[in-house]
């Protein structure tokens, strides 16, 4: 399901027993995540009725204790899962097949949040009905990324003027994190409860969009340490979120890793000469070694680890570009 439709289940109180919100769009996780979490969780019990899961840190035998473990004082408890498959071994995804099955319309909730899995796998069928599949996938095209701004807009309360959506998508490009720190500038602009009209997003969009990431990209891409970090830094200092550079590094390693496995990219044929070009410059295991290195530095921006989000982003690509 999209993360919508779940958005409109639990809203009509449908709640399943068990979700896999998977997929490389960080804030759709991120927003599909919290929805089920205020769906389940009292906050008045959350203390002994949610338990957070690390993959890494779990083993098999601990999660199907959580998932028998019965709700104090609340209708309902969440076991949440991180990134099953950063740990091999363990037992971890045969239990968590197990867990799903075993599973039903009782007092516990699994939650499993991941930002890629193997569908072939057997942990990942079992989210089959009833369970769900959350797949948080970034727009496939400009007009999904108007329609991601307008719902956001609705949900923030923020009224939006004729082609106001259209032009920040046309100056952003679909980078869902970057769109919405733009538009609550945009809203702040305007002025509160007053409508965002084109005039305010003209005004407001960061500058920071698609040239200066192209730039970032082009030197990681092209070997050039000294000068990725040198754009890296002018990123950061005209006011660019961490999360949305992270998110544009993950894009374009995956365009890498598909073109490096053989799937013909799209677009402009000098974008897709150049990518090509990039391509061969790793081989495939170094490609998913290094999207595996944007996903730790996108850990530690949410607060995991004692690395400062500039240092971990200044290593990161370093390393992207050795």
């Amino acid at each position: 399901m999209t993360p919508e439709e779940l958005a409109g289940e639990l809203s009509s109180g449908v709640l399943r027993p068990a979700y896999l919100v998977a997929g490389p769009e960080a804030l759709l996780r991120e927003e599909a995540t919290a929805a089920i979490r205020a769906a389940v969780v009292e906050p008045a019990s959350a203390d002994f009725n949610h338990d957070r899961l690390e993959g890494d840190a779990t083993t098999g035998g601990r999660l199907l204790d959580a998932l028998r473990t019965l709700p104090v004082m609340a209708e309902r408890r969440l076991v949440e899962l991180r990134e099953p498959e950063a740990r091999r071994g363990g037992g971890l995804a045969d239990a968590l097949a197990e867990g799903v099955a075993g599973l039903s319309e009782g007092p516990v909730v699994l939650l499993v949040t991941a930002a890629k899995i193997d569908k072939r796998s057997r942990w990942v069928k079992a989210f089959a009905k009833p369970a769900a599949l959350v797949a948080c996938d970034p727009p496939k095209n400009a007009k999904a990324a108007v329609a991601f701004v307008s719902r956001l807009a609705e949900r923030s309360g923020v009224p939006l003027g004729r082609g106001a959506a259209e032009l920040l998508v046309e100056s952003i490009g679909p980078q869902l994190l970057l769109l919405r720190s733009e538009l609550e500038k945009a809203s702040l602009l305007a002025g509160p409860g007053a409508k965002v009209e084109r005039k305010h997003v003209s005004e407001s969009v960061c500058a920071v969009a698609e040239q200066p990431i192209w730039d970032l990209t082009d030197a990681i891409g092209g070997g050039e340490t000294a000068e990725a970090l040198s754009v890296l830094g002018k990123l950061r200092a005209a006011g660019a979120p961490a999360p949305v550079i992270l998110g544009s590094l993950a894009s374009h390693f995956r365009k890498l890793a598909r073109t490096r496995a053989g799937e013909p990219p799209r677009g402009h044929p000098f974008a897709v000469r150049k990518l090509e070009g990039q391509a061969r410059r790793y081989t495939l295991r170094r490609l998913v070694m290094c999207l595996d290195a944007i996903h730790e530095v996108d850990a530690v921006l949410k607060g995991q680890g004692g690395l400062p989000p500039d240092l971990a982003l200044e290593r990161l690509v370093m390393g992207l570009s050795a």
